[in-house]
């Protein structure tokens, strides 16, 4: 089974430029998939659609979410498209097959008010403070993913020019604003240095082991200033994203720019916000008109 899948992400990394998160995505819907084939006793040579059909249902029982099954989806007929090229199996068994449909999911914005607050928060007297505030202003003020703020390295921050390089899937360069500008600068004054164990690592921003930053350590961090901002709303590493893009629509920037700084490749993804924007001045309208 790990050749197989080995086979499979190999194919697709040298066939897409996919990023190292969506590699292991279909590595891990193909493994699930594979291991539910081995349980019902059928190999993946010798699969039907109704064999794709009863795992989705399995995935569904399960309480899978809709997108995460659709996910799945999207990984096997990756995989059995690739089985078909390379002529490993004659048939696809995916043509045809629908995925459910996605609500569309509007995403959480904050206020200008609350991120204000949020970004106040971090101390800048002490090297993780004056860090924590360096990466909670660079993700608002460049709308970039959490990836690929820790996936930054000292050669991706130009101080002198004010922008960094995203070299993601879709690579792009996005200017930086004095403030967020002053905070990477202060970072790298006051606390890198300190933070920074082996004078090798390239990574931008270092965790106290001098080592870079992970996901879950990020989360932990933002979890904590949400907590003590008093924000009543869910707030993920991917809220400010959300909340920059929001923002600088409800300001008057238009799509095309902001799809190009959010690395979106469908305009499509990005009208998302249009639409945040349109109810929340539908709602401000309804309860504050008289006659609404």
């Amino acid at each position: 089974m790990e050749k197989v899948i080995n086979d499979f992400i190999n194919e697709l990394e040298h066939g897409k430029k996919l990023s190292k998160n969506t590699l292991e995505s279909y590595s891990r819907d193909i493994r699930q998939f594979l291991e539910y084939l081995n349980d019902i006793g059928i190999s993946f040579e010798n699969v039907k659609r109704t064999n794709i059909i009863a795992y989705i249902l399995h995935l569904q029982k399960m309480g899978k979410a809709t997108s995460s099954i659709s996910r799945s989806i999207a990984s096997i007929r990756a995989f059995y498209r690739i089985l078909v090229k390379n002529a490993i199996v004659m048939n696809d068994p995916t043509l045809n097959l629908e995925s459910p449909k996605i609500e569309k999911k509007m995403p959480q914005i904050l206020s200008i008010k609350e991120v204000e607050k949020l970004l106040s928060l971090p101390s800048n007297i002490d090297p993780k403070g004056i860090r924590d505030k360096a990466m909670l202003e660079i993700l608002y003020a460049t709308g970039i993913r959490v990836t690929e703020l820790i996936n930054l390295n000292l050669e991706d921050v130009n101080l002198d020019l004010g922008y960094i390089k995203c070299s993601g899937s879709r690579e792009r360069i996005i200017p930086v604003g004095k403030i967020a500008l002053k905070a990477l600068e202060e970072y790298v004054n006051k606390s890198r240095g300190i933070l920074q164990k082996n004078k090798k690592e390239k990574a931008f921003f270092l965790n106290f082991h001098g080592e870079r930053m992970t996901r879950q350590g990020f989360w932990k961090i933002i979890k904590y200033y949400a907590s003590v901002a008093g924000i009543d709303k869910e707030i993920t590493p991917h809220t400010l994203r959300h909340s920059f893009a929001a923002h600088l629509i409800e300001n008057g920037a238009d799509l095309k720019s902001v799809q190009q700084m959010l690395g979106h490749s469908d305009i499509s993804t990005t009208q998302i916000y249009a639409e945040v924007i349109k109810n929340r001045i539908s709602d401000i309208y309804k309860k504050s008109h008289p006659r609404a």
